[in-house]
């Protein structure tokens, strides 16, 4: 076995399948297999994944693990040389697998490599790479001070679309060795979700290896289905940050006082500014459907007013389209459209002030997300 995918879902049943089929088509040329482990959702994400891919190796835990334990239980079946951590709310173009495979077969003394992430909106995700949160790069991050240390938490020594070593990996995206993510014994269960990479990432790093950013290839992490931005994501970063720096930082009583306080600072200033965070749902009625189901056309002109094209490669023509025709929705089809195109058309786009939604291929929804930190939306299409 090549690669042992390794999937954490709680709740995110049509997210989940996207990324599922994206797996399943960048997995042609690889022998791969795909590990689910589910923390105990509500919305029947097991039994859909039973009955529709039983190919599936499937974890299905009675309580939430967490993250980190989720994982590791997923590895400990996993038959791959090679296993990849990846979060239920991503995309990845067709010849991701491929590409990041043969790049880490080529290299020597390597621990993890990450790729480059854009959001649903097509924005470059910044902790795509990024440095070691020392305490002082941390503290100059949060409150916004401007040093030479900033630049060292998103690993600001490359750039965006710039190949190299790294400190630490984002959690959405994590290929390595299985042997050595058993090496370094793999995520620590006392986190419960937020900052385990960042703790794996730093282990893999004192035992030698290098870690390595890799932009060749791109993959869509919608964030806000895994990360969401509100009290409760706070309560557990929160927690994260203390286990993490008391684990790594910790040297004597004093300097335990002012970490404590600056994070409980912290805490206290972020608390505010998400408390009373509001859904942001676009209202759409101008959309451009890249596509040629019949249902979808029939569908969106009920809601919408719909412009549709079979299939457009010059991007130049859609945002000639999305001016002239006043625009703020393009749905994209994966019937006839590569996820690898859809992903550059997302970034090439992001600039526009659209909303993106995407038909994956074989089923009844459109699936999107506007914001990094809030919840995706979702439309059905009705049969007729």
């Amino acid at each position: 076995m090549d690669i042992s995918v390794i999937i954490v879902n709680y709740n995110v049943r049509y997210f989940i399948e996207q990324c599922i089929l994206s797996i399943i088509d960048a997995s042609k040329s690889l022998n791969t297999e795909i590990i689910l482990v589910d923390n105990n959702s509500s919305d029947n994400s097991c039994q859909f994944i039973q009955k529709n891919y039983p190919q599936i190796k499937l974890i299905s835990n009675k309580i939430n693990v967490g993250f980190a334990k989720a994982n590791n239980q997923g590895v400990k079946i996993a038959s791959g040389k090679y296993i990849l951590i990846l979060n239920p709310d991503t995309v990845i173009a067709e010849d991701t697998l491929e590409k990041v495979f043969e790049f880490v077969e080529r290299k020597t003394n390597l621990g993890i490599t990450g790729v480059k992430l854009i959001d649903g909106s097509g924005n470059f995700l910044p902790e795509s790479k990024r440095g070691i949160p020392t305490p002082r790069v941390s503290f100059n991050k949060l409150f916004g001070i401007s040093t030479k240390q900033t630049g060292k938490y998103y690993a600001a020594h490359l750039q965006e679309n710039e190949s190299g070593v790294v400190d630490v990996l984002v959690g959405a995206f994590m290929f390595l060795q299985k042997s050595i993510y058993n090496e370094v014994k793999g995520f620590d269960e006392d986190y419960f979700m937020y900052g385990e990479d960042i703790d794996l990432s730093y282990k893999v790093l004192k035992k030698g290896y290098l870690n390595y950013y890799y932009p060749e290839t791109k993959i869509i992490h919608y964030k806000g289905e895994s990360t969401k931005k509100d009290i409760i994501y706070l309560k557990y970063f929160h927690n994260a940050m203390k286990i993490f720096y008391k684990k790594h930082f910790r040297l004597n009583k004093i300097y335990d006082f002012l970490m404590s306080l600056g994070i409980e600072l912290w805490y206290l200033l972020k608390y505010f500014k998400y408390k009373n965070v509001a859904e942001d749902l676009k209202e759409t009625s101008n959309v451009l459907y890249v596509g040629k189901d019949n249902l979808i056309i029939n569908h969106l002109n009920k809601k919408d007013l719909l412009i549709n094209k079979l299939l457009i490669h010059d991007i130049n023509e859609i945002k000639n389209l999305i001016k002239t025709k006043s625009i703020d929705s393009v749905v994209f089809d994966n019937s006839i459209l590569s996820n690898k195109n859809i992903i550059n058309h997302f970034e090439m786009l992001k600039n526009e002030k659209v909303s993106f939604k995407i038909h994956p291929k074989t089923t009844n929804y459109l699936i999107g997300s506007n914001s990094s930190e809030q919840r995706g939306n979702l439309e059905f299409i009705a049969k007729i």
